[in-house]
């Protein structure tokens, strides 16, 4: 399965003026049918349309950011129209080939199966998304199948958690390296804010490694039920007609060891299709869900000495500047007995090595003398794709686009999107007595637009107001200071919901926001501080 950088740790500040998004909210958060004209809406319900999500249907130029006056003006008319707009709460062996292809195994969409005979649906792809999709379906009794490529996947990761993920997701606390408490943003000039001091002593954002995850969630769903196949995909035949299943072709890798193994080609039919298979996914490929903008993060694992490994043991990094990225932050975050460093970008992809080198040297004081132990670069998709549910394949996590623009949060969303398409896929077809189609999966693609369309939006929004000069993110990491940012973004990102209401707060935020854009957009640069 391909590999992805994912960042994970929520810059501070952006979450909050999501509640500045009404206005947005009240557009985005629509199931994406209701916002079609009659005919078009009745089509899309009936499965012969596909649907491109709400936030991408406008124009996707990123290479045009807005400018922050206009931002501003944005979030300012959103404020008078609705003062928060809320983010989704927390809650919450071998495959047989097949014999002969006379034995067809899909029936007519939304016909009841024979008495005995369960939904069969075949989950590509086994980071957190794919495992949770194949746990869900496991536990309803559909017979599931789980294809994963490398069982021991050390996938490069930044490797944050929300915390409240560890209830939502039943994970055990051990499976948590590092707790980090505290957070420090250094802004282009290294002015440097210390944030994490609203956060109760129980309260932190969980340092996974990924490896250690995923083994946990693919070994829970293989123990509910799910039948793990150790293989390579290498595509899929399309049915051409509803009563045809589709038939996936894999190198099955079972009993074989080393990286030289070539494997058995193998088939296997199903009725369903699951895409979880990464940023550069075979399924998405097959099914013509379209392209999508994407960033390439670099990272590097360094091993450092004691005392600077003290200095993180609790701690993470953020640096913005030109100097580390034109777009996006560069990271310093503790992992179990060294620190990953790293940057990304999307509109200077061939820049990258020049911008790791920027962090580097920013953050040398504090890494310097590290050893490099491994060295990892994969794209990161910035947007959800154009078609994400094509017939009966639905896309989930980063297959899908799901990583949030400004921080390249994606396990999170990639174990979300999992449950609730295999939720999905067992309410309507009644714990896989029944087919389903196109029109089926389509109603976890509106729940997840109504959800987190309004995330995405302004994420996107506030990533071009604030990552797109060295003036505007110096406000960036000033607006940092301020307790009720803190407060309220810890509580928006560790619970994933925004708490508390308090518009005379949201509106001295934003007078401050535009007076600290205007004064730093406005005078010179500060000199250059020191790291310790």
């Amino acid at each position: 399965m391909p590999i992805t950088i994912c960042v994970g740790m929520m810059p501070v500040v952006l979450l909050l003026l999501l509640q500045a998004a009404g206005i947005v909210n009240a557009f985005v958060a629509l199931p994406v049918t209701a916002r079609l004209p009659p005919v078009s809406r009745m089509k899309a319900l009936q499965g012969n349309t596909r649907i491109a999500p709400a936030h991408i249907q406008g124009s996707t130029n990123h290479g045009q950011g807005l400018s922050w006056a206009a931002a501003t003006a944005v979030a300012m008319t959103a404020i008078t129209v609705v003062r928060r707009a809320r983010l989704c709460a927390c809650t919450d062996s071998q495959a047989r080939p097949v014999a002969s292809s006379k034995c067809r195994v899909a029936l007519m969409a939304g016909d009841k199966l024979p008495e005995g005979r369960k939904l069969r649906v075949a989950v590509v792809g086994g980071g957190p998304g794919g495992a949770c999709a194949a746990d869900e379906l496991a536990k309803a009794g559909i017979e599931t199948y789980l294809i994963e490529r490398k069982l021991d996947n050390c996938k490069p990761c930044g490797g944050a958690i929300p915390l409240c993920m560890l209830d939502e997701f039943d994970l055990p606390l051990d499976i948590v390296d590092r707790q980090v408490r505290k957070m420090t943003m250094i802004s282009p000039t290294n002015k440097e804010v210390q944030i994490g001091q609203t956060l109760k002593d129980n309260e932190f954002i969980g340092m996974v490694r990924r490896e250690v995850l995923d083994s946990f969630l693919r070994n829970r769903a293989a123990d509910n039920g799910a039948k793990m196949i150790n293989g390579l995909f290498l595509g899929m035949e399309i049915p051409k007609d509803k009563s045809e299943p589709y038939l996936l072709t894999y190198n099955d890798f079972s009993g074989q060891d080393g990286n030289s193994r070539k494997g058995d080609k193998k088939t296997l039919e199903v009725d369903v299709v699951i895409g979880a298979d990464g940023a550069n996914s075979r399924v998405a490929k097959d099914i013509s869900a379209g392209d999508y903008e994407y960033a390439i993060a670099f990272q590097e694992r360094m091993k450092i000495d004691d005392a600077k490994m003290e200095y993180y043991k609790d701690r993470a990094e953020m640096y913005v500047g030109e100097d580390v990225s034109p777009d996006f932050y560069a990271w310093v975050f503790p992992k179990s007995n060294h620190v990953a460093v790293g940057t990304g970008t999307v509109i200077d992809k061939k820049g990258i090595q020049r911008y790791q080198q920027g962090i580097r040297d920013r953050a040398a004081p504090r890494i310097q003398g590290g050893e490099i132990i491994r060295v990892e670069a994969h794209p990161i998709p910035e947007h959800p794709r154009p078609w994400r549910v094509n017939d009966r394949t639905a896309l989930i996590g980063d297959a899908a686009g799901y990583v949030t623009k400004c921080s390249g949060e994606g396990i999170y969303f990639a174990a979300k999107s999992g449950r609730m398409c295999a939720q999905t896929i067992v309410k309507r077809s009644e714990n896989g007595t029944r087919m389903i189609q196109s029109y089926d999966l389509m109603e976890y693609i509106r729940e997840w637009d109504a959800k987190y369309g309004p995330t995405y939006f302004v994420l996107d929004a506030l990533q071009k107001l604030f990552y797109t000069s060295d003036a505007a993110r110096e406000s960036f990491v000033e607006l940092c200071e301020e307790e009720y940012v803190q407060q309220v973004t810890f509580d928006s990102y560790l619970y994933k919901t925004v708490q508390g209401n308090d518009p005379v707060g949201d509106v001295k935020l934003l007078g401050k926001t535009i007076s600290s854009l205007v004064k730093n957009n406005s005078k010179a640069p500060d000199a250059m501080r020191t790291l310790a």
